[in-house]
């Protein structure tokens, strides 16, 4: 088979894993519908319990807290990626894909570009909510396109994260603890709920390190119409390093499953 082939045969099959978890949602709409509903709920909780009490310089809490919010969307999202495939691992499907003349990277990747499908849906949802309650990019429809693109490429990072911890710990419960370790400290210290300025000086120091911080600044200076050059550097630079970092890892991880 020519490099040519081969490459068409590994995309066909990564097309073939990725309409088989973008069916289980379809078939089991529940784990979709949850999940939305779970977001819904958060964001309503915390504009109208938290949005009366932090101060953010005279702006609209929704206006300053969801363009964070969709940025920990797709941060816990990614350990649904973790317990989906611990949960594959443990029922022996992931052997019987491994025994099959498939790529070998069609199985992460498929199952990557569901997720990320997943997040675009449950993004434009968390936009739509917001939007009833207020919230607006103030630079256009253009800097909202350009917002969902930079938080479903944060998405497709992290996820790889996700990936490599579900194919390592191989017991959903164990990866979903595992999931949350690590998505906890990233949420919540980092520029998401709160301006960093009023945390303790010790902790600004991970603040300002964290990368859903850049996410997040790119993302709250396109919805009020800031500049963005500052932060958006940083987000590609963490974008790329998680994602040339763990894609091989993950892989590695994969190809070994077993040995």
């Amino acid at each position: 088979m020519s490099g040519m082939e081969t490459l068409k045969q590994s995309f066909s099959d990564i097309g073939v894993m990725t309409r088989r978890d973008v069916l289980r949602y379809i078939r089991l709409p529940q784990l979709l519908v949850f999940n939305a509903l779970l977001n819904v709920v958060l964001l309503l909780l915390f504009n109208y319990v938290f949005g009366g009490a932090i101060k953010t310089g005279g702006v609209a809490y929704v206006q300053y807290f969801l363009p964070g919010f969709l940025a920990q969307t797709v941060v816990f999202g990614s350990t649904q990626t973790s317990v989906g495939i611990a949960e594959d691992l443990s029922k022996g499907l992931i052997d019987r894909f491994r025994s099959l003349p498939m790529a070998r990277a069609a199985f992460l990747s498929g199952r990557v570009i569901a997720d990320t499908i997943r997040y675009a849906i449950l993004i434009l949802l968390m936009i739509a909510v917001g939007s009833i309650m207020g919230f607006r990019f103030q630079n256009g429809f253009g800097s909202a396109v350009a917002g969902v693109f930079l938080i479903i490429l944060f998405g497709i990072a992290l996820t790889w994260v996700g990936v490599f911890i579900g194919v390592s710990v191989k017991d959903p419960e164990i990866a979903q603890v595992a999931g949350f370790v690590w998505v906890f400290p990233l949420v919540f210290a980092s520029s998401l709920y709160v301006p960093i300025a009023t945390m303790p000086s010790w902790l600004q120091v991970f603040a300002h390190i964290n990368p859903v911080t850049p996410m997040v600044d790119t993302m709250r200076a396109l919805a009020l119409g800031g500049k963005v050059s500052d932060s958006l550097w940083k987000t590609f630079a963490w974008d790329g390093g998680i994602i040339l970092f763990f894609i091989p890892l993950a892989l590695r991880r994969y190809i070994r499953l077993g040995q």
